[in-house]
């Protein structure tokens, strides 16, 4: 092995890395006019450039490549992804989330704590996969992937973490504060500020999604998934769609395929799901796993 100190190599790097450069840059003892204007500044390492309004075709590229470069390191194959609500209390918090709830608000409260059982369901169907482990050409498959939010979300993660498995958190920049669930695997944890960027993360590596209630951003996800499949822009994979007693209440699916909008084969593309088992079972089915 050659050291990278010997200069009289073949095969030795002639150019210094970037990172280099850029310490040769800040450990200059020159200061003038020039050297401190924010002009003379090396361009990757000036946020204020990076951040103007011309530089956004660069900032996707970045969006795009951080991830995907991460998951690549970390050996992510594949992914089963989980949407859902933000607001579905986990059960240990249901009752609490009534009794305080101000007696306007009883009845939303209560809906909100009858769907507890979801979170439930997330979290075993998060432990369930985890715990199978399941590698495929040295690379982890089906690991979990979320929001990296809480609710649905955080039950997504903590089956995985209990399950003693990484799991992905795919965060986006809102006005109001938030922050990754604390079940995320710290070093797969990302952040983004556009929301396309953020949805192809979620399904570029997508074999499975599970859909559980939600609201806008739920449905929002569900039926652009829904859409790239029918229009063939991506290949089909299992669609599971937990509560359709939520889901025939504020959709009514059979109306689409009446109206003549999409034809009927299209409500094949999901599957109705109550439990987590229901949800593998079809997972399985459709990789053939168990032969």
């Amino acid at each position: 092995m050659t050291d990278e100190t010997d200069d009289h190599t073949l095969t030795n790097r002639k150019f210094y890395r970037a990172e280099q450069e850029a310490a040769f840059s800040e450990s200059s003892p020159l200061s003038t006019p020039q050297t401190q204007h924010p002009a003379y500044r090396l361009a990757f390492r000036d946020t204020d450039f990076l951040l103007r309004e011309e530089l956004r075709p660069v900032r996707f590229q970045l969006e795009l490549l951080k991830p995907e470069m991460l998951l690549d390191e970390a050996g992510v194959g594949s992914t089963l992804v989980m949407y859902g609500s933000a607001r579905i209390p986990a059960p240990e918090t249901a009752e609490a989330l009534v009794a305080n709830a101000s007696d306007e608000a009883k009845t939303v409260a209560q809906r909100l704590a009858d769907k507890a059982k979801y979170y439930d369901e997330a979290y075993k169907l998060a432990r369930m996969v985890s715990e199978k482990s399941i590698i495929e050409d040295g690379k982890r498959q089906f690991v979990i992937t979320s929001g990296g939010g809480p609710s649905i979300m955080e039950a997504a993660n903590r089956g995985a973490s209990d399950a003693g498995a990484e799991s992905i958190g795919l965060n986006i920049v809102l006005p109001h504060e938030q922050a990754p669930n604390a079940y995320v695997t710290p070093y797969l944890s990302f952040q983004f500020h556009y929301f396309a960027l953020r949805k192809m993360h979620f399904l570029l590596r997508a074999r499975a999604v599970a859909v559980f209630p939600g609201g806008f951003g739920t449905f929002d996800e569900f039926f652009e998934l829904l859409t790239l499949i029918q229009t063939g822009k991506m290949k089909p994979i299992p669609i599971l769609l937990f509560g359709k007693d939520f889901w025939t209440r504020v959709i009514d699916f059979e109306a689409f395929a009446e109206e003549g909008t999409i034809s009927k084969e299209d409500l094949d593309l999901f599957t109705w799901c109550e439990t987590a088992e229901e949800a593998w079972a079809e997972i399985s089915k459709f990789y053939e796993l168990e032969g």
